[in-house]
């Protein structure tokens, strides 16, 4: 079954000025980023505001991903949602519209015990083609719900479509106890300012929204890692930090559609209750970004 490897892109969702989905500009990101040499596309998931989109909302972008994308890079679609009947029907529409995998959160905002949890994963990946993977996806801050490697591990031992998964929290402690629980389970981190020690921890790559914006020094990391070229590495893995600092690392997306504009691509707006960035915010974030793709020799444009 296929796996997650090297840049995965945590895809931001473009909205135009009514706060409705825009298919075109997510196509044309979409090209940008394969053509960027991104291993993988992982729309709807937190960056892509996944708590904002209806079902339907979710299985468009999904199509305009997978269309876009031609079978160039590999597409996983996030397809957690706060119930199991809406989880399910997004993860079977995955399946059919030609996605290569899935990535499903835990069960969101009302607290869930161990077995709560493992049944729910259980249900859905036995409800699943079993050649079809899955990976985890464990970000406590957000979810309300933590998944332990005990439980990680009760899930894949019996779930074989459960392949990996992705870890969103900085500690190394439980990546470790992640990486521990079988030599073919896959575990990606969310951590993209610390990209390289994640990898030197055995992790398969990251899962990134700031590459979604400047993938650039995260392909030169990886493809360095890859080489053994520890020097050059390093080198990219200090501009990753710093555009992941300009970027408040995900934690207002945005950031990222500002970005994305300064590139230009038009990422559009943001969904309320969440608003864009005022006057003020953008132009220190020009200023800030000029200085960054001065600094890294990167091009401000994306095209």
């Amino acid at each position: 079954m296929k796996k997650l490897k090297g840049v995965t892109v945590a895809m931001i969702t473009p909205m135009n000025k009514q706060g409705h989905f825009a298919p075109l500009p997510m196509s044309e990101l979409t090209d940008i980023l394969v053509k960027k040499g991104v291993d993988a596309l992982y729309p709807c998931g937190t960056t892509g505001e996944m708590s904002r989109l209806s079902v339907n909302e979710r299985k468009n972008i999904a199509e305009t991903v997978i269309e876009s994308n031609c079978g160039r890079a590999t597409v996983f679609v996030h397809v957690g949602a706060d119930n199991v009947s809406d989880t399910l029907e997004l993860a079977k529409h995955a399946y059919s519209a030609g996605a290569d995998g899935v990535g499903i959160i835990t069960p969101l905002f009302l607290g869930c015990t161990a077995k709560e949890i493992e049944n729910y994963y259980l249900s859905i990946a036995h409800s699943l083609p079993e050649d079809f993977p899955i990976y985890l996806y464990n970000i406590p801050q957000c979810s309300a719900n933590d998944l332990t490697a005990d439980v990680a591990s009760r899930i894949h031992s019996q779930c074989p479509n459960v392949v990996g998964i992705k870890y969103s929290l900085t500690d190394f402690n439980r990546t470790t106890e992640y990486l521990d629980i079988d030599k073919n389970f896959s575990v990606l981190h969310g951590c993209d300012r610390l990209f390289s020690s994640f990898l030197a921890l055995g992790c398969d790559g990251t899962v990134s929204g700031v590459a979604g914006v400047f993938p650039e020094p995260f392909v030169k990391v990886y493809e360095a890692y890859r080489n053994r070229d520890w020097e050059t590495m390093q080198k990219w893995q200090k501009h990753c930090r710093k555009i992941c600092d300009i970027l408040k690392c995900g934690s207002n997306m945005a950031y990222f559609k500002s970005a994305l504009e300064f590139r230009g691509v038009p990422a559009g707006h943001m969904r309320g209750p969440q608003m864009d960035l005022d006057s003020k915010e953008r132009q220190q974030l020009t200023h800030d970004l000029e200085a960054f793709c001065l600094e890294a020799s990167l091009p401000s444009l994306i095209l």
